[in-house]
C-alpha cells in the first residue's frame, strides 16, 4: 500500500469514494489535515499547468481525482482521466506524477497534476482537490519550508532557491544553482567539522590530560584546524559585499561634463529612452536610475547631472547629487567629449574627478573606473584620436555604436571584479545574515587562547561552531525563517 498514508486513511484512499464532506459523514475524520495542494506553474493561460500537493493525503487526493486501484509507478509520468470526486464529472485528461516520500522535494508524500493551462480547467482541478478531506491550501513557500523542516534542503539552499526562481541576469543564475547545490552548505559543514573535532580534542585533553592514553600533539593539532578554520573565515569575509552586489545589482554611475554623451550612453546600454537627451547643456538635472542587464551582470544604472558650477539652484542640486552618487558607485563610466578634450570643463573633470579616482584605484584598490572618450564619430581622419595625456580610457561613439562591444567587454571584467565570477572560485555570501554569522564565528574564534585556558577555549569553540549551525538553519528563529520564506510564491 502507498508510503505515508496511515492504516485508516489507506482504506478511506482506496474504498469505494465517499470524499467530499457534502457527500459522506465521518470520512474526513480518518485523513491527517497537514496535507497541502497549490498551482505551482505561472498565473494566466498557458499550454500546461503544474498542480502539486505534498502531505500524507496525497495518495488519497490521487486516488479521488483517478479512481485507480493501484498507485502509479513513482516517478513515471502515466496519462489519466480526472474526475470530480464528488459529482464524478469529466475535468481534464493529464499527466500525473507519483513521487511516495521521503524520495521527494518535501520528503513526504507529493502528487503532481500537469493539466492543460486554461483558466477554467486549473480552477476545476483545484476545487476538486480542495473538496477532498484532509487537504487544503498551501500558503506561500509552504512546499519549501516542509522541506527545509524535513531535512531535504538546508537554509542557504532554500535561499538559493529564491534567489534562483528571482534571477534576472545570467551571473545571477550562476550564482543561485551554485548555492542550491549546496555548495555554501557543504563549506560551512566542513569548517563545523574542523571545529568539532577541535573541541573534541580540547575536552579530551581536559578530562584526561593527566593520563597516558592519549596521542601526543592533541592540543597542537587542534589548534592547527582553529587556525585553518579562522584562516578560511577571514578570506572569505574580505570579498567585500561581492555575493550580495550580485545578488541586488552593482551600482554604476555616469558622470562627466555637460554635453558629453552622458544621456545618450545610459539610453545605449538600458536599450530604451531612460533620458532625454538635448544639445542643450544641463538638460539631466537629477539623479535618474535603472536596473539593466550589462554582460550578464545585474546593475543600477544611474544618469547624473553634467559637472559644472551650476547656473541655477535646480542645477546646483543636481551637481550636489551627482557628486553623492559618486560616492555610492561601485564602478563609474566618465564620459568626455573627445572632440573637446581641450575645453575648460573637460580639464576640470580630468583634474578634479578622474585623477583623484586613477590614485585611489592604485594605492587602495577603490572605485573602478572606466574612462569613455565618446563622439569619436566627429574626429576627423587626419586628426590625433586623443590626448596622449590622458589615463587608460576607451574611443567610442553613442551615435554610430562604434566602439561599444569593447565598452561591454571592459564593463564585463570591471563587474566580475566588483560582483565576482559565480563560476569560479568558493561560493559567495549573497546575503547579510552570511556575513553576520560568519564574521560572528570569527569573532568567537578570537577568545580560542589555549595557553591561557582551556575551558574557555572550549567554550569558544562551542560559541563559533554555534554560529555556522546558525547559518546552515540547524539553530535558526522561527522570525528569521519567516523573513526567508516570505518571497516565495503559492505553489513553491
Amino acid at each position: 500500500m502507498w508510503r505515508g498514508l496511515s492504516a485508516l486513511a489507506t482504506q478511506a484512499a482506496w474504498a469505494p469514494l465517499r470524499l467530499c464532506a457534502r457527500c459522506s459523514t465521518g470520512a474526513e475524520s480518518l485523513v491527517p489535515r497537514s496535507t497541502i495542494f497549490a498551482l505551482s506553474s505561472g498565473q494566466g493561460r498557458c499550454a500546461i499547468a503544474v498542480i502539486r500537493t505534498s502531505g500524507p493525503a496525497s495518495g488519497l487526493a490521487l486516488r479521488s481525482l483517478t479512481a485507480l486501484r493501484e498507485p502509479p509507478p513513482a516517478r513515471k509520468a502515466c496519462l489519466r482521466l480526472l474526475r470530480h470526486p464528488c459529482s464524478g464529472e469529466p475535468l481534464d485528461r493529464s499527466l500525473i506524477l507519483w513521487f511516495p516520500g521521503p524520495h521527494s522535494f518535501t520528503g513526504e508524500d507529493c502528487v503532481e497534476l500537469h493539466v492543460h493551462g486554461g483558466p477554467a480547467v486549473v480552477s476545476g482541478v483545484l476545487q476538486a482537490l480542495g473538496s477532498v478531506p484532509g487537504l487544503r491550501p498551501a500558503e506561500a513557500g509552504e512546499f519549501t519550508r516542509r522541506a527545509f523542516a524535513n531535512g531535504k534542503l538546508s537554509l542557504p539552499e532554500v535561499e538559493g532557491l529564491a534567489d534562483l526562481i528571482h534571477a534576472e541576469t545570467e551571473a545571477q543564475r550562476r550564482q543561485a544553482l551554485r548555492q542550491l547545490d549546496g555548495e555554501l552548505s557543504q563549506l560551512c559543514q566542513g569548517w563545523a567539522k574542523a571545529l568539532t573535532k577541535a573541541l573534541a580534542h580540547v575536552e579530551a585533553y581536559i578530562d584526561f590530560g593527566e593520563d597516558d592514553n592519549l596521542e601526543e600533539g592533541v592540543l597542537e593539532q587542534a589548534d592547527r584546524d582553529v587556525r585553518g578554520v579562522e584562516a578560511a573565515l577571514g578570506s572569505h569575509l574580505r570579498d567585500a559585499r561581492r555575493g550580495q552586489r550580485l545578488r541586488s545589482g552593482a551600482n554604476v554611475v555616469v558622470t562627466g561634463p555637460p554635453n558629453a554623451g552622458k544621456s545618450s550612453l545610459v539610453n545605449l546600454l538600458s536599450q530604451k529612452p531612460v533620458s532625454i537627451v538635448s544639445s542643450e547643456p544641463g538638460t539631466t538635472r537629477d539623479v535618474l536610475e535603472t536596473p539593466v542587464d550589462l554582460a550578464g551582470f545585474p546593475v543600477l544604472l544611474s544618469d547624473t547631472a553634467g559637472l559644472r558650477e551650476g547656473v541655477g539652484a535646480v542645477e546646483q542640486e543636481g551637481v550636489r547629487r551627482a557628486h553623492q552618487r559618486l560616492e555610492q558607485a561601485d564602478i563609474i563610466l566618465g564620459v568626455l567629449d573627445a572632440s573637446d578634450l581641450a575645453s575648460a570643463s573637460s580639464r576640470s573633470f580630468l583634474d578634479t574627478v578622474v585623477a583623484p579616482l586613477v590614485a585611489q584605484s592604485h594605492n587602495s584598490g577603490g572605485q573602478r573606473l572606466l574612462l569613455l572618450l565618446n563622439k569619436s564619430d566627429l574626429l576627423s581622419a587626419n586628426a590625433p584620436a586623443c590626448d596622449t595625456a590622458l589615463p587608460p580610457h576607451l574611443l567610442m561613439s553613442c551615435h554610430s555604436g562604434a566602439g561599444m562591444d569593447h565598452l561591454l567587454q571592459a564593463l564585463k571584467t570591471e563587474l566580475a571584479v566588483v560582483c565576482g565570477d559565480p563560476t569560479t572560485g568558493p561560493p559567495l555570501l549573497t546575503r547579510a545574515r552570511h556575513q553576520y554569522h560568519l564574521q560572528g564565528c570569527l569573532d568567537a574564534l578570537g577568545h580560542y587562547q589555549l595557553a591561557t585556558d582551556l575551558a574557555l577555549a572550549a567554550e569558544a569553540l562551542r560559541q563559533a561552531r554555534r554560529q555556522l549551525n546558525h547559518l546552515t538553519g540547524g539553530g535558526g528563529t522561527e522570525e528569521i525563517l519567516d523573513l526567508i520564506f516570505q518571497d516565495f510564491c503559492v505553489g513553491k
